[in-house]
């Protein structure tokens, strides 16, 4: 199999093959990470940002911040109805963002680029580039203020314990020979530490990444998202045409979640999620598809949004409504993802 560079669309439409993406076929494979200058410094400041790609939103405290192309970020202090462009030292697509409080975050991205914020998202600085790797970071998630992981394309493992002052590649932790991609990493209650990848590829940590299980998981194709339930020992995986996998045991064994749609199976990817306040969850991917569940994941009802549009994240913008990235940028949506209003 021959696998170029990917073009590491985390969430919106990551990679449905090793270069392949789910619903964003104007974008060419293998060639985003060269589009910037190789003199860029900053971001360039765009009117438009906020309606450009964006892949990944979250909380920092009250405040929205998300990532995308170009190294845009964007926050909100409104819930969503205003973005404000922060200084960001790099022009590479970022593909994910994490932060642990209301200050302290991280955004990772192409160039297996590595970006902190100390100040809720305002400014940033670069921590950690690799140029030499030729892949990007897929997805980030911290402990505390010091202990850190990021993971990324053909097997990338990144380890801080100060937190990112100095990043250590610990890739040969995980029993990962063909180096498949790993595209999210996240934590499940009362068990410890999960990751997802290319092939269907799974791997637990019961010490918060310091060894690494390999889980031969249900289903063999790309598996893009992970989230851990409000229930102990409990997450749910997903990823290519719909497929989505529930565990009540911390991924020992998995029964997958039927998702019926208007016109049949939901068949369009997932590729974001997240866990709301009141332990309810809405996972979101490509043809608007926006999906809800409010019993710890074992049912889901579905909603396409009619302008079929791919998404890649979502968050609560903090007045019961809900935000979203995706192809188009940032938006606000009602609970079940359709416009306001309607």
């Amino acid at each position: 199999m021959v696998r170029c560079r990917p073009p590491a669309l985390r969430k919106t439409a990551l990679l449905a093959t090793a270069c392949a993406l789910l619903g964003l076929a104007a974008v060419p494979a293998c060639a985003l990470a060269d589009e910037a200058p190789a003199d860029a410094v900053y971001s360039t400041a765009s009117a438009k940002a906020a309606k450009s790609l964006m892949l990944d939103v979250v909380h920092a405290g009250a405040r929205l911040v998300a990532v995308g192309d170009r190294g845009h970020i964007l926050y909100s202090d409104d819930q969503g109805k205003t973005w404000t462009q922060a200084k960001v030292p790099t022009r590479q697509l970022l593909t994910a963002v994490y932060f642990v409080d209301d200050r302290h975050g991280w955004a990772v991205g192409h160039d297996a680029q590595i970006l902190a914020s100390e100040d809720g998202g305002l400014t940033w600085t670069k921590q950690f580039e690799d140029l030499k790797r030729e892949a990007p970071l897929l997805d980030v998630w911290f402990k505390d203020a010091s202990q850190g992981i990021a993971v990324g394309a053909y097997g990338a493992l990144l380890e801080t314990t100060d937190g990112g002052q100095h990043w250590e590649d610990v890739s040969d932790r995980l029993d990962n020979e063909d180096q498949y991609h790993l595209n999210a990493i996240a934590a499940v209650k009362d068990a410890g530490l999960f990751i997802v990848g290319e092939q269907g590829s799974m791997f637990r940590s019961a010490d918060w990444g310091q060894t690494w299980e390999k889980l031969e998981g249900p289903y063999e194709g790309s598996l893009f998202g992970v989230i851990g339930t409000a229930q102990p020992q409990t997450l749910l995986a997903y990823g290519l045409r719909g497929n989505l996998y529930r565990s009540t045991d911390f991924g020992g064994t998995w029964e997958q979640v039927g998702l019926k749609a208007a016109r049949g199976s939901l068949e369009f990817g997932l590729s974001g999620a997240t866990l709301l306040d009141d332990g309810s969850i809405v996972i979101v991917g490509n043809g608007g598809s926006v999906i809800s569940s409010s019993d710890n994941g074992e049912t889901f009802s579905v909603f396409n949004r009619p302008d079929r549009i791919s998404l890649s994240s979502v968050t609560a913008a903090g007045n019961g409504d809900l935000i979203l990235t995706g192809q188009g940028g940032v938006r606000i949506t009602a609970p079940n993802g359709a416009e306001l209003g309607k």
